[in-house]
């Protein structure tokens, strides 16, 4: 039997009161937040850890000191990408199934409806920065591949290896594990007996393990941007190409209205365009808030007509132009968190679970 969507959102009222603290704010979708100047600035991202404040602050530099959103957005994306101990994104990202790093990444600037990707690219941490070239500096909105490493080096991006030891080992643990039936693994005669390591205690559904952040940022000007990066579903195909990358799906952007942006399976996240469903939601008057759970509800009632019992693993971040936000996941035991910086401080919001118990 199908549930009813929880909607809970965020006041910025609390702001203020420091980094780490979790609001458990009543039934609204945020306090619009207005200067005499206009709008205050205000940058969010899906990464709730350390380097998702980290990447924050540093956005916030740029905001604070008139700058605009785009650089905002890129100088955020490019904290997390490069932290080799996160596993989801950019560097240090998990492989594909071959054990090779590939990642994918978008951008979108609000202000001239420009937008820029780049997928399955290899050897170069900052993705994100790559899809702002491609946005920016070509008639083209999507390269991938070899044709995506070809034009990050003309612009003079390093090639380097991706795969930490960390990631490594993960990936070796996987292929061990994969098959009962293959060679990976202890010989034979100590399969059963043979104390195995864990490689993935922080991780304990590996298997389908998703990684992605979106960063959203809106600039005093009122001018909006976004960028979705991620190193895609751990162990894919080889040349598989998620959301994160495809305008519309992993990232919208729509200066009048305001952002989304997309994190879980990819595939759902295509099937169901979910970022400008997101952004047309709010266009049509519906918060941030409950833009996102009505993208998570519009998944779910595809999925009733062929498998009831189907909730994928999906969580959506929105921003409007009025500086409201939201949050909202399809599945599981704790609130989604995002990270949100403005002139009051740093504070990690928490959303909604859209079907608790799932």
């Amino acid at each position: 039997m199908k549930k009813s969507l929880t909607r809970r959102s965020f006041f910025f009222r609390s702001l203020g009161a420091g980094a780490g603290v979790f609001l458990f704010p009543p039934v609204s979708a945020g306090i619009i937040q207005k200067s005499t100047k206009g709008i205050t600035p205000l940058i969010i991202t899906s990464h709730s850890n350390e380097t998702g404040r980290n990447a924050m602050e540093a956005g916030w530099e740029i905001l604070r000191s008139g700058g605009s959103a785009v650089d905002a957005v890129e100088k955020a994306a490019n904290v997390i990408e490069v932290d080799p101990e996160d596993t989801s994104v950019g560097y240090g990202g998990l492989p594909n199934e071959r054990g090779v790093v590939q990642l994918d990444s978008s951008f979108m600037d609000g202000k001239t409806y420009s937008a820029g990707a780049v997928a399955c690219l290899e050897n170069i941490k900052t993705p994100s920065s790559v899809a702002r070239l491609v946005m920016q500096h070509t008639d083209h909105v999507l390269l991938v591949g070899a044709g995506a490493l070809e034009f990050a080096k003309a612009w003079g991006f390093n090639e380097e290896d991706l795969l930490t030891e960390k990631a490594r080992k993960i990936w070796l643990r996987w292929k061990e594990e994969l098959s009962p039936s293959d060679d990976w693994g202890a010989p034979e005669h100590l399969q059963n007996i043979q104390k195995k390591e864990s490689y993935w205690k922080d991780f304990p559904d590996i298997e389908h393990h998703y990684g992605t952040t979106n960063v959203l940022a809106i600039d005093s000007n009122g001018d909006i941007a976004g960028c979705t990066t991620t190193s895609g579903l751990s162990f894919k195909l080889n040349g598989r190409v998620g959301d994160s990358p495809i305008i519309g799906a992993g990232l919208y952007v729509d200066n009048e209205v305001g952002a989304a942006g997309a994190t879980g399976r990819g595939e759902d996240v295509i099937k169901s365009c979910a970022s400008y469903y997101m952004v047309m939601r709010m266009k049509e008057g519906r918060t941030p808030q409950q833009a996102c759970e009505d993208a998570l509800k519009m998944i779910t009632d595809k999925y009733l007509k062929v498998n009831p019992g189907f909730f994928p693993s999906e969580k959506f971040v929105a921003i409007n132009k009025s500086g409201e936000i939201g949050c909202a996941t399809m599945k599981g035991t704790s609130n989604p968190k995002m990270s949100v910086r403005t002139e009051k401080g740093f504070t990690l919001l928490e959303g909604t679970i859209a079907f608790p118990g799932k």
